[in-house]
């Protein structure tokens, strides 16, 4: 990014790296995409399950804010009870390379604490 590009940048969301944060940002969302990446494809209370600490509010707005910004695809089957599955876009699959060097910086970070 130039010096004259940047001095047009009002807020850090006018950026590419803004961008980026306003979507992946906030507490749980990279860690329901992790469970995706892990099981593909999951139900509402299996992600529930399997993040634990979370409340189900807050699962319900976080997914519906992954949906909203293309990350992730909801599945609505018309049966009685009603079923929905979660899975990762392509989008959503595009931040893969991002999830797998935070996950290779977090280990080798890890350890030097550990030592």
């Amino acid at each position: 990014m130039s010096m004259k590009e940047f001095k047009n940048i009002k807020s850090l969301q006018d950026t590419p790296f803004g961008y980026t944060l306003s979507v992946i940002g906030g507490k749980w969302k990279m860690v329901i995409m992790y469970w995706l990446v892990e099981v593909k494809v999951a139900r509402y209370n299996e992600l529930q399950r399997m993040i634990g600490s979370i409340s189900y509010k807050t699962l319900s707005v976080q997914l519906k804010e992954l949906e909203t910004d293309g990350l992730i695809t909801r599945k609505e089957y018309p049966q009685i009870p009603p079923k929905v599955e979660y899975s990762l876009s392509d989008k959503g699959w595009s931040l893969y390379p991002l999830m797998e060097a935070m996950c290779e910086w977090g280990e080798k970070n890890r350890a030097i604490l550990r030592s």
